[in-house]
């Protein structure tokens, strides 16, 4: 297949037209995505709350879009492992578990940098 050829701010409106798509694709048939960018969104207004300085605010913001970031590279190596094929396949089942980790490493790190500043704060 022969992409068309694009270059400067067309190739920028195309790209941002893609990314849409993209997340949109992801809304609409990620469960996981959807959950975790409403949980995003509740959180943020707390982020500022909780973060006594910039810095802790934005220690409490980025692992929230790294775990959407993640969640969509995840779901990109599925869709490509499922148009491969159906039938069960060790390397398959790999690439969809070390996408599974990958989210579950980016929620933890959640974890860990929410409670550490919760505990600097009150504790």
């Amino acid at each position: 297949m022969n992409k068309p050829k694009r270059s400067g701010l067309k190739r920028i409106m195309w790209a941002g037209f893609y990314s849409y798509r993209g997340i949109f694709a992801a809304w609409r048939h990620e469960t996981a995505f959807r959950q975790e960018l409403v949980l995003t969104l509740f959180m943020l207004p707390f982020a500022f709350w909780l973060g006594e300085t910039v810095e802790q605010q934005i220690l409490l913001i980025a692992p929230c879009f790294l775990v959407l970031i993640v969640e969509l590279i995840n779901s990109a190596i599925e869709a490509v492992v499922d148009r491969i094929g159906s039938e069960m396949h060790e390397l398959s089942g790999r690439a969809k578990d070390l996408g599974s980790a990958a989210v579950l490493l980016s929620l933890l790190l959640v974890v860990l940098s929410w409670g550490l500043i919760a505990w600097h704060r009150f504790g």
